[in-house]
């Protein structure tokens, strides 16, 4: 069997390559690795409430999984990083707003500070397998 890879740069997230140093996601064979996705918007402006930040982190996190082929029924592996472990009941009704009835695997992290910088609530980065269904 041959090995694929390929880099998964949605648009506007070029900057991440260029700039920054690596892939927004990691296609290998049908197993995509999702970077950390932040609530930046699309002109790289942090999302300051927290409950919208929250939100546009799925919504990047749904960028790279669509530039792949992929949707979040085929998440298998959910990693958290919370700066305030008391966030999870948000950060919990935002998730089941974009992972309806799909269950992957969930690991919730707290971290003193994310991105070097105030204001970050939430990193979320993932594992899908293509065309899993994760139903």
């Amino acid at each position: 069997m041959t090995t694929t890879r390929s880099l998964i740069v949605p648009e506007g997230m070029e900057f991440i390559r260029d700039e920054l140093g690596y892939a927004p996601g990691v296609l290998v064979n049908d197993t995509l690795y999702v970077a950390g996705q932040i609530g930046r918007d699309e002109q790289r402006a942090l999302v300051a409430e927290k409950e919208a930040q929250f939100v546009r982190v799925f919504e990047n996190l749904q960028r790279v999984l669509h530039a792949a082929g992929a949707d979040f029924n085929d998440l298998v592996e959910l990693t958290s990083y919370h700066t305030d472990m008391r966030d999870l009941p948000l950060f919990m009704q935002v998730r089941d707003r974009y992972l309806q009835g799909c269950y992957p695997a969930w690991t919730a992290i707290g971290a003193a500070s994310l991105c070097g910088a105030p204001g970050y609530f939430l990193e979320l980065k993932g594992v899908a397998v293509i065309g899993c269904g994760g139903r």
